[in-house]
């Protein structure tokens, strides 16, 4: 037993439908057993009219109550209301779950004769209240710190909505981290002696709600996340419910009623199914008998493990996908990948562990750690070190996470100038430097996105600020925007315009519960879809962008005043008129394609080359018909030194709106 006052950090997995704890101690892991020996806790809370339940007395609880017997808080957490992934859970939970004022889920429950409200966060607190009391049972003294996991794919939201549980249960959060990172953890632990050298692992976290699965490579003491891959919404939970959905029709087909209204005998059904599953992954064959299950009729039937396939097939499928994204992602050859760790009680399904040996070439996959335990381990082992025990076994461990989407801010046009690409180690800091577009804007309204698309409406809004700046022309102000994420994933953006030293800095924390499943899926998988649309667009942006600046550009020089002089009132009346119109036609025709304003460009040429060239001629003291039969040889070859070197200055001078210096450089070079 710990001595009394003695601090303890733990590390708690928070799972979809069972949790785990564990702590470091004696110089290894222990998994803490709850209050009836099991070494898992399941993720329910129920409400009675005189008490509340949670843990294993909750989930006994939830066939006979199952209104008030909350479960998937995981699912909710983060989420908005309006979430088609919570529309789509809502209809096969027995409680109820509303929307308040700012779109937030509330679960409804009636508790002591009065009817409670709780978001998410509430529910998870519980839970984790309950593993911070197991835990202090078990240690004999207080417990306040805590390492917690979540899924690689939770967003800001959903981190921050879990940090809040942990306050509200007691515990000082010390880290969030990612599941699959956190088996890393465990796995590198258990491996430490034998591990020489590089080596790489894909970890598979299959669980009752999630999936993560990530490709790490390990060297040294040194944990390094390659890439990510995930779906906040495919698990155990979701096999479950193929089934129940199954066994309602044939119910259905058999006595003609449909019990789906019935929240007690879908509870009872959904129970049968879960323990049907967990039969099948050692069996080829599973019964449900259940007893008055509707309106007193008994319920018997049976279901084989190739329906059970049948019945989950896209399910596995999926999985398969998100594995080989994963891979890809990572540009290694599957061949070089060493072991392959599972992770999460549903990796026990035989055909998961089937799809995954065929596709790594019938590699025998790590079955070292407990899948249940493995993320409570890890969590333990960095919750450890993060306290400062001393341990020569994981004092030396360092994980680098990666970012799961690129993050960046919105150009002129839509464009996303991504700063920090998908998958980049964290920490990180990035920046970039951008200046404004128009003449005297004192406002910067700064837009930060996630996603892989180039064109914003496409990505995830994270969040916006406004910077206020003094007034200058257009292209003159230098705006250095920094990117830094931290170790749990948080960004902070800081700016600052250089000239006159104006800072701020902000944390985009999204309060929005923006990141559905579906919606990480779709952005990464139409990315690779849409790659020639979104290149199509980009480079007619770019081609208009390039136009208005030429546009710009040209009228500031022909005002600047040694250029100006040299210029007849019909040469700049000449000149401001194809400017004229090329503005106007800009102003009318937004919607135009990428040849038509490279076409108004040539039309601006025409109208500006021919009498900029006639005015550098003109500047030659020795030859006023300048043309290559008239020049000699030598000042020829002078000439085209003096074009070769100022070409990439030409370019450069372009982009960056210094055509006027650029011009006056090339007059200088030409005169003797």
């Amino acid at each position: 037993m710990a001595a009394n006052g003695e601090r303890v950090a733990i590390g708690i997995d928070l799972g979809t439908t069972y949790s785990c704890v564990a702590v470091w101690r004696n110089d290894q892991v222990e998994v803490i057993v709850n209050d009836q020996g099991n070494r898992t806790t399941p993720s329910y809370v129920s409400f009675t009219q005189n008490q509340r339940m949670i843990g294993d007395a909750a989930l006994n609880n939830a066939s006979t109550n199952p209104i008030n017997s909350v479960f998937d808080a995981k699912r909710l957490i983060g989420r908005k209301f309006s979430d088609p992934m919570v529309q789509s859970d809502k209809k096969l939970w027995p409680f109820k779950v509303i929307a308040d004022d700012n779109d937030k889920p509330i679960i409804v429950v009636n508790h002591n004769h009065k009817e409670k409200r709780f978001p998410a966060e509430a529910i998870s607190s519980m839970v984790l209240e309950k593993m911070r009391e197991i835990s202090e049972a078990y240690l004999g003294s207080k417990v306040k710190d805590a390492v917690i996991t979540v899924p690689a794919y939770f967003n800001e939201s959903q981190r921050q909505a879990t940090k809040d549980a942990g306050a509200i249960a007691g515990l000082n959060v010390m880290r969030i981290i990612n599941e699959p990172s956190a088996a890393a953890i465990a796995y590198g632990v258990d491996m430490k002696a034998c591990i020489r050298g590089r080596r790489n692992v894909f970890i598979f976290d299959l669980g009752g709600g999630t999936l993560d699965v990530s490709l790490l490579t390990f060297e040294m003491e040194d944990i390094q996340v390659k890439t990510i891959a995930g779906d906040t919404h495919l698990g155990g939970e979701d096999f479950d419910n193929r089934m129940v959905d199954y066994f309602v029709k044939e119910f259905q087909r058999k006595n003609k009623m449909d019990i789906r209204g019935d929240p007690r005998a879908l509870r009872r059904l959904r129970f049968a199914c879960e323990k049907a599953k967990r039969t099948l992954s050692c069996n080829t064959l599973a019964t449900i008998e259940l007893d008055f299950l509707y309106q007193g009729i008994d319920f018997y039937s049976s279901i084989t493990r190739a329906k059970f396939e049948e019945l989950n097939k896209d399910y596995f499928q999926k999985c398969m996908e998100l594995v080989e994204k994963c891979v890809i992602d990572s540009k290694m050859d599957k061949s070089n990948i060493h072991d392959v760790v599972l992770v999460g009680g549903s990796s026990r399904i035989p055909k998961v562990r089937q799809l995954l040996m065929d596709f790594f070439g019938r590699k025998d996959l790590c079955n070292r750690i407990n899948p249940d335990e493995a993320v409570a381990h890890g969590a333990a082992v960095h919750a450890s070190i993060l306290s400062g025990e001393f341990s020569e076994k994981v004092q030396s461990l360092l994980l680098r996470e990666v970012t799961p989407l690129s993050l960046g801010l919105e150009k002129h046009g839509g464009i996303m100038e991504t700063i920090i690409p998908r998958n980049t180690m964290i920490p990180t800091t990035m920046d970039h430097v951008f200046t404004t577009h128009f003449h005297n804007q004192t406002n910067i309204l700064i837009h930060v996105y996630e996603g892989e698309r180039q064109t914003t409406r496409h990505n995830n809004l994270l969040g916006k600020f406004v910077l206020e700046i003094p007034p200058y022309p257009r292209g003159v102000p230098q705006i250095k925007v920094c990117f830094q994420i931290d170790e749990e994933g948080i960004l902070h953006v800081s700016v600052k315009e250089k000239s006159n030293r104006i800072n701020m800095k902000v944390t985009i924390i999204n309060d929005k519960g923006r990141l559905s499943r579906a919606e990480i899926e779709r952005m990464v998988r139409e990315n690779e879809k849409n790659k020639a649309e979104d290149e199509r667009y980009k480079k007619k942006v770019e081609a208009k962008n390039a136009l208005e600046n030429y546009a710009y550009n040209m009228r500031n020089a022909i005002n600047d005043e040694d250029i100006s002089s040299k210029l007849s009132l019909e040469d700049k009346q000449k000149i401001n008129d194809a400017i004229d119109l090329v503005l106007k036609w800009l102003g009318i025709n937004d919607a135009a394609e990428q040849d038509d304003f490279e076409r108004y460009s040539k039309d601006l040429s025409k109208a500006f080359d021919p009498i900029m060239l006639k005015m550098i001629k003109d500047l030659s003291p020795t030859d006023n018909d300048v043309t290559p039969s008239t020049v000699g040889n030598d000042k020829m070859k002078r000439w085209l030194q003096i074009l070769a070197k100022h070409t990439l200055q030409a370019v450069y001078s372009t982009l960056t709106g210094d055509i006027i210096g650029f011009v006056c450089t090339v007059i200088g070079d030409i005169l003797p």
